[in-house]
């Protein structure tokens, strides 16, 4: 097989155990589109040792240019009875597999390759590739006067000389790629994700830290950079943790990330079992340390909450804490910006009272009332058992029933547009998914809340503890200990719980689970609720 894409795994394979295709090639011009190839040289090495090699001569059918024959030696008496490039590139491409490609300006010789497989109606060649070019660049550049294979072999006192034919440029070349090899292992470039990245790396001033990750795992997990005084600056997570730290030192020309490399000094890890840990972990970190470069994951100082207060005319209120003094919550938000648009789209979707006056207290309805959007029994035009069911049709939708609430909402935006008020159609839909996305929130807490503590188990036989919202980890020999609460709250307490409990019901949705033991029901209301598209940020 040819043309396969390196998997993860095969990206950090250690580089003595990487099989390495060294190749060149002689042609007949510059253009892979007009000149044809002439010879094919390549050497397959692993772990320093030569395991193949292949060279072949291959008939143009046709004349060679004059200054060709003087650079390479070849005519076109030496062509004849070689093989044509319809024979010679399957055995080629046979002879490559799924080897790392090498070559000193590869891309010359890919794209005569590639176009010669388009011809042919091969698939194209799609194996990594290292370019001992770029390799030189980066590693020696200030060591030699230019990166002419000649020059670079030369440097490195290769035993072979390239003098332009396939097989000795390929084993000049292959000398100088051990060579390089040795330097990149003095950079902590031990694995070929590393190999395939450090060409990049656009020698940054803090390129030199990247020794730094050296003793870093390659396995699932959380990191954490420090600055000097040991303060986290920023947390990840990260499938492979060495290779994702190395990848900050390659090149990011973001501000942020050269300003954070500047401050870093140490780095610290937390490997992970499962990929839910890791995102819990992560999480947990940042709401802990609140590192100055999380900026967009980084919590808020303070959660804000919308009431339905428990006044003898219930109304809206934005408070910045659960309590027992309301008939019902929803959050936990943000901002308080993110609370207001709830309230205003509760407004839009309810006639419940906007002001708080007593009722009867002024001699004139309200603003809102006035306009004929709210019922507010500021005048006494309205009898308490009336406005009783405004407030029952408001707890019904935010319990049970949220259609109520957001259904209203898509016909307003719906008139909207349909009158071409498309900005304030679009004020609609937003309010609609802000209030729907507090709807999910409250469903999904509840929902676990009344399963309790949930044992799973995932698609790899490990099981998995959640209590009451809480990721708790891997049961120890099956048991754990039940912090069931006294009384729930009906919404998350804070933005950190809601944030775990949106990473682990979307976790349990999206994974293959299977359900070993649950202290409750676990499911949600049969009206689900759908968000129009995605808004702007609230």
């Amino acid at each position: 097989m040819f043309g396969l894409q390196a998997s993860f795994d095969d990206l950090s394979t250690p580089l003595y155990e990487v099989t390495f295709c060294v190749l060149d090639l002689e042609t007949t011009g510059m253009s892979a589109t007009e000149s044809s190839i002439t010879e094919i040289g390549a050497v397959k090495v692993r772990g320093g040792e030569t395991i193949g090699e292949f060279q072949t001569l291959v008939d143009t059918g046709g004349p060679i240019p004059p200054f060709i024959k003087v650079l390479t030696g070849i005519t076109e008496t030496m062509l004849v009875g070689a093989p044509t490039i319809d024979t010679a590139l399957p055995a080629f491409l046979e002879f490559i597999g799924d080897a790392v490609l090498v070559g000193h300006n590869l891309r010359f010789d890919l794209g005569f390759l590639n176009a010669a497989t388009a011809r042919l109606d091969y698939p194209k060649i799609e194996n990594p590739t290292v370019d001992t070019v770029a390799l030189a660049r980066r590693l020696i550049r200030d060591e030699v006067r230019s990166l002419k294979l000649s020059t670079l072999a030369r440097h490195f006192r290769s035993p072979v000389t390239p003098n332009h034919r396939a097989l000795d440029d390929v084993l000049a070349t292959t000398h100088v790629l051990h060579a390089l090899l040795e330097r990149a292992g003095s950079l902590g470039v031990t694995n070929l994700d590393d190999l395939l990245s450090l060409p990049t790396a656009r020698g940054a001033p803090y390129y030199s830290k990247i020794k730094m990750t050296e003793s870093l795992p390659r396995s699932p997990g959380v990191y954490v950079f420090r600055d000097r005084d040991g303060v986290p600056i920023y947390v990840g997570k990260a499938a492979d943790l060495r290779a994702r730290v190395r990848q900050y030192f390659y090149g990011d020309t973001r501000r942020s990330i050269a300003n954070m490399m500047r401050e870093l000094d140490s780095i610290e890890t937390h490997t992970c079992d499962t990929a839910i840990e890791a995102e819990v972990t992560e999480l947990r970190l940042i709401h802990t340390h609140r590192p100055r470069y999380n900026r967009r994951s980084r919590p808020p100082k303070t959660s804000h909450f919308v009431k339905v207060t428990a006044e003898p005319l219930p109304r809206l209120s934005v408070v910045r804490k659960v309590g027992e003094d309301g008939l019902a919550y929803l959050g936990p938000f943000r901002s308080k910006r993110a609370a207001d648009e709830v309230v205003a789209a509760l407004w839009d979707a309810t006639p419940i009272r906007r002001c708080n006056a007593r009722r009867g207290s002024q001699t004139g309805k309200c603003a809102g009332a006035q306009i004929g959007v709210a019922r507010c029994p500021c005048d006494g035009a309205i009898d308490a058992a009336e406005y009783q069911e405004i407030v029952d049709h408001l707890l019904t939708g935010l319990r049970s029933e949220p259609a109520r609430l957001l259904d209203p909402l898509v016909e307003r935006m719906e008139r909207l547009a349909n009158v071409q008020r498309y900005e304030d159609a679009a004020w609609a839909r937003d309010r609609h998914d802000t209030l729907a996305r507090a709807l999910k929130t409250r469903q999904t807490w509840q929902a676990l809340m009344t399963a309790g503590t949930i044992e799973v188990e995932d698609s790899r036989g490990r099981r998995i503890v959640i209590d009451h919202g809480v990721f708790v980890g891997t049961p120890t020999e099956g048991t754990w200990n039940r912090a069931t609460p006294d009384r729930p709250l009906e919404v998350p307490p804070s933005v950190e719980a809601a944030d775990e409990v949106a990473i682990i019901w979307r976790w349990l949705e999206a994974s293959e689970i299977r359900i070993i033991d649950v202290g409750g029901p676990l499911a949600l209301p049969i009206d689900r609720i759908q968000r129009l598209q995605t808004s702007r940020a609230a």
